[in-house]
């Protein structure tokens, strides 16, 4: 039996801490609990119901039950991206240069902070699931199961994107804006607030370049497979991503966020590698 190095055991280590530290942050603030919510029960209630009266239902199946993963999806997503506000925060207060001069590796500070930051989105995004029956979204054991496990790919992805933001903004301001910039056109150009098929030529090339759409569209793939949802009805909200005339599977969708995850990894270790 091999006995992990006692560096190796420090790396473990660190990410352990950086990831309890986020959780610690997350569960001593219960307003930012409250506020990560309200946005979208806001866009599921509000929306949904005004949005359902001119949509219509099509066999049964209204615009909420469509509406709702692409819900889940944006609680998880800005979650995630903010939760990487800590760093700049850490820079200003100067304790992200204590961690730094730590005789660790930067991979393993952004590995436990992005393990942390998903954790925390996913809890709130599977929060989510409790208002499923109010828009008669049934929901079953092995639902929830992918379901959460949809929500940890895409808080990954996601948040290893911020801390790439992050790791390049020395002000609390900037990161807001930069990111208040950056979340709202991924989110309306991800199809998590309306169908993907029947788009303007431009409007769908956006989708498609969009890495975010490729994490919304699963998500609300094993939602409408739980659900009985008519086939007229999955014509017109339709789930899924179509390439070049191809009907991407829900693994190709994975992929694309796997290599984004991949891509903004690498460039957060890169970020936090030069001097702060």
């Amino acid at each position: 039996m091999r006995v992990a190095s006692p560096k190796f055991s420090n790396e473990l280590r660190t990410m352990a801490m950086v990831w309890q530290r986020e959780l610690i942050r997350f569960g001593r603030n219960r307003l930012r609990i409250f506020t990560s919510l309200s946005q979208p029960l806001l866009f599921l209630f509000v929306l949904g119901y005004g949005m359902s009266s001119l949509v219509g239902a099509t066999a049964g199946f209204d615009f909420k039950k469509f509406l709702f993963p692409g819900i889940v999806a944006m609680t998880v997503v800005s979650t995630a991206i903010f939760s990487a506000i800590s760093i700049v925060w850490d820079r200003e207060f100067g304790f992200l240069r204590e961690m730094l001069v730590a005789p660790v590796r930067r991979s393993s500070l952004v590995v436990g902070k992005t393990l942390g930051g998903a954790t925390v989105a996913a809890l709130q995004g599977t929060i989510m699931l409790v208002f499923a029956p109010l828009i008669g979204v049934r929901l079953t054991v092995p639902l929830v199961l992918q379901v959460v496990a949809l929500e940890l790919v895409m808080s990954i992805a996601i948040t290893a994107f911020g801390v790439f933001v992050a790791s390049r903004i020395a002000r609390i301001e900037g990161f807001q804006v930069v990111m208040q910039l950056v979340l709202f056109p991924m989110l309306f150009l991800s199809g998590a607030l309306f169908p993907l098929e029947g788009l303007p030529g431009w409007l769908t090339v956006l989708t498609r370049v969009n890495p975010l759409t490729y994490a919304v569209a699963p998500l609300r793939q094993v939602v409408f497979a739980a659900q009985h949802v008519p086939p007229i009805a999955a014509a017109r909200f339709s789930s899924q991503v179509t390439v070049f005339g191809h009907v991407l599977s829900i693994w190709s969708e994975l992929g694309v966020v796997v290599v984004f995850f991949m891509v903004f990894f690498l460039l957060a270790v890169q970020g936090l590698s030069k001097r702060q």
